[in-house]
């Protein structure tokens, strides 16, 4: 009788060991990259720059990176503004000043200032995708971020993945665009919009520092005449304009849309950018004209030509509290919260791309 080989216990398969974290503009960092794109995340906060789209070799680089990306700040920063750079992911979106129902969030979330951990990055038939986690504290839970490049796409794909918790939670994307120094440079388009008004309250306190132009609380139907506090009309549909100044406005998108964007086009640099999303899901854009208008630091006065493109839901920038409760945009039935359920995980998909040069 022929001796039948011993059995054998198979070796259980090591999880590939993760790419190094490299310092990048002063953030630990991890990067991916296809035919078309490169694209780096840091680990405090999950931010997503810089992003290089290659378009038949020239280099396009869109995103914003604060200007004391490498300084020494002091030891109480917070994370998201010591990071500061391209596009992050807000749980809950917004300030955050008050507390809600014992929540106490910072400034737009663990997401966008804890760090998160590696879990896998995977090539596979030209696909990119880097795999990171973060389990919540202040609201026990879970979220999970795909970034998905794709050969011979110029676009990122973003998706994440919000498990385990309960209760309304306002969320978004906070994607920040560099603009040429040139006046009106850039133009400012986005998908049919059923309502829009500049921040009702006081954005910036000029006691501090701060400096506002745009009239709080005006509505408008249309980005090329809105008005300012001195009465006459801005064309935020052109950027960089109002210098010295930060001001803030929020577009509510038609929940009828299949899919809604906004774009920036920026002629003398030969790019467009864009952005998809699901107008159910992120149901508004919030507008913020960062130009040059903080002289506290570490912002003194030289954050210039940035334009944050960010699609959220919630009540602007307030973060939980105000978004959670009944407020001025839910009493007109606008959605400006998600109820979250821990047995029913909440996807929030959005691209982000540059679809040509000319």
């Amino acid at each position: 009788m022929r001796k039948m080989p011993a059995k054998t216990t198979p070796k259980p398969q090591k999880r590939p060991a993760p790419p190094p974290l490299k310092l990048l503009l002063g953030q630990r960092s991890w990067s991916l990259g296809s035919s078309t794109v490169h694209a780096s995340v840091t680990r405090t906060g999950g931010h997503l720059a810089p992003v290089i789209f290659d378009r038949r070799g020239k280099k396009i680089s869109p995103y914003s990176i604060a200007p004391w990306a490498t300084e020494r700040l002091p030891k109480n920063t917070l994370p998201l503004i010591a990071a500061l750079r391209g596009d992050f992911f807000c749980l809950p979106f917004g300030g955050n000043t008050n507390s809600w129902h014992g929540e106490k969030h910072p400034v737009h979330g663990q997401t966008a200032n804890a760090n998160w951990k590696f879990r896998s990055l995977q090539s596979q038939s030209g696909r990119h995708t880097l795999h990171l986690s973060l389990q919540t504290t202040v609201r026990q839970g879970a979220v999970d971020k795909f970034i998905t490049l794709i050969d011979g796409h110029n676009a990122v794909y973003c998706r994440h993945v919000i498990s385990g918790m309960t209760g309304p939670m306002p969320l978004g994307h906070h994607a920040m665009l560099k603009f040429p120094s040139a006046s009106g440079g850039g133009v400012i388009s986005t998908s049919r919009f059923i309502f829009g008004q500049v921040y009702p309250g006081q954005f910036e306190d000029p006691a501090c520092g701060g400096y506002s132009s745009l009239r709080p609380g005006v509505e408008f139907d249309s980005l090329e005449s809105v008005l300012t506090q001195s009465g006459s009309p801005a064309d935020l549909s052109r950027y960089p304009a109002r210098a010295g100044f930060e001001d803030l406005a929020m577009l509510i998108a038609d929940p009828a849309l299949p899919f809604a964007w906004t774009a920036a086009t920026l002629a003398a640099e030969g790019y467009v950018w864009f952005a998809l999303k699901d107008a159910k899901i992120l149901t508004s854009t919030v507008l913020w004209f960062s130009n040059g208008g903080r002289h506290y630091a570490p912002w003194n006065g030289r954050h210039r030509g940035v334009l944050g493109l960010e699609e959220i839901t919630g009540h602007f920038h307030e973060g939980l509290a105000q978004s959670a409760e009944p407020n001025p945009l839910s009493d007109r039935g606008f959605v400006t919260a998600h109820q979250l359920s821990p047995g029913l995980p909440l996807t929030v998909n959005y691209i982000m791309a540059d679809p040509q040069n000319f």
